[in-house]
């Protein structure tokens, strides 16, 4: 019922580091109840601008490649259309025509086929290893090897072709650059370091990277890390996606298929099972990010509350004090009239009163069902 209703990601808080297709990304997170926050760590060099990828093209039209691997439909696409606004675009075709053309998926594939090209052969596997394996088994002593990059790593790619003897030409499409406006990445990183934030998606390796300097800049990687670590779930389109993360010894998850689709998918059955759900003085509590399920029905809560009801939510059924939950408030100071204003707060937003409890002179309780004293009594 829950999730035809609200979404499957209905109170939680997802950031996006993406600059391309976050729109899409986000537009997607929405559509299944989350709060977005977007803060791109990258901004793409404009192709028309991109005097790297001119100088690569001239170069290998004027001195042709026995191979060339398309790695990405969007980046071969780029690479034609940008030839083209320059006056180069018959020339590229031709130089392309007359050499052996990999296509690392059927994507890429499409791409090529688009442009009037054939390629020579693709991967059933869509990946970069098998390409490399292709190549090596066929050998490339003294063959000139042109790769169409797209702003990612390729993590032994290129060194395994050199090892092997060949020369490696980078045709640099869609390079990355830091974002103009730094303004949004800072806002998804405070996010993270205060926990307003359940989880921080990655589409791409450098936007990682970039988030992680961006923290080192303002002194707060170690902050970071920390929350990554134990409180903020990362997850990545891809297993390369996922490498300056995990150089830092960050978990991060990733769907089967590196799609945006398949990713959303990942968060809709991660989070949720990762909330926390008590029965509370006959009703069903489920405690989101910023949010709380009662019997299904979504109920947001401001950051206060949702501060006192995740420090209630430790000792289901125990009295926590006043003196501790005002600990929990942000900034509330020392004054524990705090306690009772967020409290107050807290019941209106939860809409059933009953199910935290005042006891006098010692503090507050959730009401947990006597049956399940038991069970959570140690959670």
């Amino acid at each position: 019922m829950y999730e035809q209703e609200q979404g499957p990601l209905a109170g939680f808080t997802v950031g996006v580091t993406a600059a391309r297709r976050a729109d899409e990304l986000s537009a997607l997170l929405r559509r299944r109840g989350a709060a977005v926050v977007h803060g791109p760590a990258l901004r793409i060099v404009p192709l028309a601008d991109d005097t790297e990828l001119l100088a690569a093209t001239k170069e290998l039209i004027d001195h042709a490649p026995d191979v060339v691997v398309a790695t990405t439909a969007i980046g071969f696409r780029g690479w034609v259309e940008a030839a083209d606004g320059w006056g180069y675009g018959e020339e590229l075709l031709d130089c392309l025509r007359g050499v052996e053309l990999l296509a690392r998926g059927p994507k890429v594939k499409g791409a090529v086929r688009a442009a009037g090209l054939t390629e020579s052969w693709s991967p059933s596997s869509e990946s970069m290893a098998e390409v490399l394996d292709r190549l090596l088994a066929e050998g490339v002593t003294g063959r000139r090897v042109a790769l169409q990059l797209h702003g990612e790593p390729l993590p032994g790619f290129v060194e395994a072709l050199k090892a092997g003897g060949a020369e490696v030409v980078g045709v640099p499409v869609y390079r990355w650059m830091p974002p103009e406006d730094i303004g949004p990445l800072d806002r998804l990183l405070d996010g993270v370091l205060a926990r307003t934030l359940d989880a921080v998606t990655f589409t791409s390796a450098p936007a990682a990277a970039s988030l992680l300097t961006r923290a080192e800049d303002r002194g707060v990687l170690e902050e970071l890390l920390t929350a990554l670590r134990h409180d903020v779930l990362a997850v990545c389109v891809g297993p390369v996606t996922a490498l300056p993360l995990q150089a830092h010894g960050i978990d991060t998850l990733q769907p089967e298929r590196f799609r945006l689709g398949p990713l959303v998918q990942l968060l809709c059955q991660e989070l949720p099972a990762r909330s926390r759900t008590l029965p509370v003085a006959g009703h069903r509590v489920e405690i989101r990010g910023h949010a709380v399920l009662v019997d299904g029905c979504l109920h947001p809560v401001p950051p206060a509350g949702m501060a006192l009801l995740a420090t209630l939510a430790r000792r289901p059924g125990w009295v926590v004090s006043r003196a501790e939950l005002l600990r929990a408030l942000p900034g509330a100071g020392r004054d524990e009239h705090a306690v009772e204003t967020a409290m107050a707060r807290l019941r209106t937003a939860l809409g059933t009163p009953k199910l935290i409890q005042t006891v006098v002179k010692r503090g507050y309780r959730l009401a947990l069902d006597p049956m399940a004293d038991t069970k959570y009594a140690d959670a």
